[in-house]
């Protein structure tokens, strides 16, 4: 149910037909003005073609929407404006179809693979992680409830220098300790290495220097460091007993990972790892020197020349022949259009890396790939907290997973001096918790436009009024309540009934749904789908206010409004599990 497209198309048509003008389309906009009609559309794109007047044209266009729709009762022209009333049985039919199909577009051929996620295993997921996997996996719901076929996909960065470091210092450090006999999971204890590499490093670099060598000469010679640059490279060479350690802590950390996705609410259907990939994309570098895409330096260094595009030079392979993070990335990304049926690819990666992202499509697209147009980096802005930006290394980021407890818990002290949940049993509060904590955490990440930096304040998203997910998730919760106990059964609708003001306002939101969803997908914005729930509970709010239900004596206006609700039930949920937050039914 579409009413606006429907008017759209009509309008269409008869522009056709009545002034011979083809692909001129004319916006059709819920009316929100003191005048007369249900929906408003702007005449002015019109005046140039057709060569009359805004007002002329407005009154044509309405009688002839109303010989050909007999749903169209009256309009009237104003300021350029044609407004537009519909038949009040109209909207009794409409509301009387509303099913399952809601949230549920048509199926379309496209498969598009989302990436997001993406860590290090060298440590936990943090904050950046949360909304890099909330915002990857709405973005992936919504692109599915749009209709498309999608693959959710992450590339974990599992070799590197990064990783040797935690190696090597539960090497020297551990004392044969693991996860089970320390009570960590897995990444926590792995990152608690990285750190104290971090620390090692600098207790020597400190001692070298005060030996009289200058800051950069004493971070290359501090033993710690070169040790690591010693282990990787045995990594390269296949060394066995680095390969098993290796193999060994990186199992670690994948539980640990594991443990976090599921509490999270994500998941994948592919994980590709660096440690397979990273040699992909030297092929790709030969054949574009080949086809004199790229050229390569007396140092026998491969480079790629993108200044005639407003870029600098780009190295991609170095004279030792290794290769660099693009060299990969341009492998990984031919590998999946080989291995896949895909016609789009969506990195969800953060702003730091536009540039990356600019030079990698490019690349592509000079090495004659036609699917580099259908690349897409959803570029994110920062998450911080408060007290400011978070270091790895330091060992300062703020936990996944001591967020979300941090969450889980927020949310039971505050439900508690609400006195929220009370007469839920004590398995049912836990859960409530949990789904509320967790709701609040990714709707207030979500609801923010992906472009936009966060600022992130766990006490603040806890409300249970205003633009957050409690305050939607205790809506939900009072409709359940409400089709319980009026033991709601879906029935024929009246078309003789009246709607008031509220009934058909929110009516109006509710049919907006699937043109989110579109919106929603071609923007890969989560934050209209968060923005237009919200908008849906506060219409919801304001008509269960001035219109009573279940001490309704009237059966027509009760059962319609007990429609209504059930339907602004079911879109609620659907919407927020498009976010990826779940619903309880009662608080």
């Amino acid at each position: 149910m579409e009413i606006k497209k429907q008017i759209q198309d009509k309008i269409t048509q008869v522009i056709q037909q009545q002034y011979q003008l083809e692909n001129v389309v004319l916006e059709v906009q819920q009316n929100k003005t003191n005048f007369e009609g249900d929906f408003t559309v702007v005449m002015f794109p019109l005046v140039k073609q057709a060569r009359k007047s805004p007002d002329i044209l407005g009154a044509e266009l309405g009688e002839a929407l109303m010989v050909a729709e007999d749903y169209i009762v009256s309009y009237q022209v104003v300021k350029g404006f044609l407004n537009l009333s519909l038949h009040n049985d109209f909207f009794i039919h409409q509301l009387q179809q509303l099913g399952n199909h809601l949230g549920q577009l048509p199926k379309r051929q496209e498969t598009i693979m989302v990436e997001y996620s993406s860590p290090n295993t060298n440590k936990p997921l943090h904050l950046g992680h949360v909304r890099n996997n909330l915002l990857g996996y709405s973005v992936a719901q919504i692109l599915q409830a749009a209709g498309y076929n999608v693959i959710k996909t992450q590339i974990i960065n599992d070799r590197g220098i990064h990783i040797c470091k935690s190696m090597l210092a539960w090497q020297k450090f551990g004392n044969g300790e693991t996860p089970e006999s320390t009570g960590l999971k897995g990444d926590k204890f792995i990152g608690n290495y990285y750190v104290k590499f971090d620390q090692e490093y600098k207790k020597q670099i400190g001692e070298l220097k005060a030996q009289g060598l200058a800051e950069e000469e004493a971070k290359k010679q501090a033993p710690i460091l070169q040790e690591a640059q010693k282990m990787l490279l045995a990594w390269e060479q296949g060394d066995e007993q680095v390969r098993h350690l290796w193999m060994m802590m990186n199992g670690w950390v994948y539980q640990g990972f594991d443990e976090t996705y599921t509490r999270m609410g994500v998941d994948f259907h592919q994980r590709q790892y660096e440690s397979q990939t990273y040699l992909l994309g030297k092929d790709l570098i030969q054949e574009g020197l080949e086809k004199g895409v790229f050229f390569q330096k007396e140092d026998t260094s491969v480079w790629v020349d993108l200044t005639d595009e407003g870029l600098d030079q780009k190295l991609l392979l170095r004279a030792d022949g290794t290769s660099v993070y693009i060299t990969q990335d341009l492998g990984t990304a031919v590998e999946r259009f080989k291995k896949n049926d895909i016609q789009q690819l969506i990195y969800t990666v953060g702003n730091e890396q536009d540039y990356h992202f600019q030079v990698l499509f490019l690349i592509l697209k000079k090495m004659g790939y036609s699917w580099a147009e259908d690349l897409h980096h959803l570029s994110y802005g920062m998450v911080e907290l408060p007290q400011g930006k978070m270091k790895s290394r330091e060992g300062t980021v703020v936990d996944a997973d001591d967020l979300m407890q941090e969450m889980y818990l927020t949310a039971k002290e505050k439900a508690q001096e609400l006195g929220k949940m009370e007469l839920l049993s004590h398995e049912e509060k836990e859960q409530s918790y949990e789904t509320v904590g967790l709701g609040a955490l990714k709707y207030y990440i979500l609801k923010i436009d992906p472009r936009k930096k966060i600022l992130f304040n766990p006490a603040e998203s806890i409300d249970f009024n205003g633009n957050t997910g409690p305050f939607i998730q205790y809506t939900y919760a009072r409709i359940q309540s409400l089709l319980k106990k009026s033991e709601y059964e879906d029935k024929i609708l009246s078309i003789e009934y009246q709607l008031n003001t509220f009934e058909k306002e929110l009516f109006l939101v509710i049919a907006q749904f699937n043109e989110v969803i579109t919106k929603a997908a071609e923007a890969l914005s989560p934050a209209q789908v968060a923005n237009y729930v919200y908008d849906l509970v506060k219409s919801y709010n304001s008509f269960y206010q001035n219109n009573p239900i279940l001490n309704q004596d009237d059966e027509q206006a009760r059962q319609l409004r007990l429609k209504l609700s059930k339907v602004t039930g079911d879109i609620i949920q659907k919407s927020l599990r498009l976010l990826g937050i779940g619903t309880v039914d009662r608080m």
